[in-house]
């Protein structure tokens, strides 16, 4: 199951709420206020807060009213580049690495279908930014969601489309 971690997902929850908050180039947040805000331990957020910094994402003010700022337009981030840079390469299959190889390569049959379901996730997450995560989504259906998804990267026939699971 292809999932986000924890600590990508705090940093995406953290960036938006800079870029929900307006934070320009004198306006910060400190971690505590962020934590608090956020409902994301504090221990662990000053770690991410730290690593979104070292990645360009962040910059940090000292003094009496410190704390973080973006240091980009939230349009110019996407959240692709944020995932990369908190858990490092998105993998679907291992046969999608240089160096690994499965013993199947020579007579797989779905590589080239999941390269281009894997290639079509990569370009859906890199055209998604931070400022267009601020937009509200809840009023979207999940199976419209999906479709879009699929509809891009890999194209469902109404013959072949299942319906999906309500959400929970």
């Amino acid at each position: 199951m292809l999932r986000l971690t924890k600590k990508a997902d705090y940093s995406l929850i953290a960036l938006k709420l800079f870029a929900s908050r307006k934070c320009g180039t004198n306006a910060t947040l400190s971690a505590k206020e962020l934590a608090d805000t956020s409902g994301i331990p504090l221990p662990i957020l000053s770690k991410l807060l730290q690593k979104l910094g070292k990645s360009g994402f962040l910059e940090s003010a000292y003094g009496t009213n410190g704390g973080y700022r973006l240091a980009r337009d939230p349009k110019d981030i996407s959240v692709l580049e944020v995932i990369r840079a908190i858990d490092g390469p998105i993998v679907l299959a291992n046969c999608f690495t240089h160096d690994t190889s499965c013993g199947h390569s020579g007579r797989c049959t779905v590589r080239r279908p999941l390269r281009r379901i894997h290639d079509g996730i990569l370009q859906l997450l890199d055209s998604v930014s931070i400022e267009d995560m601020l937009e509200d989504s809840e009023g979207e259906a999940p199976a419209e969601a999906a479709a879009a998804v699929a509809g891009s990267a890999f194209p469902i026939h109404p013959s072949s489309a299942k319906p999906s699971a309500p959400a929970r």
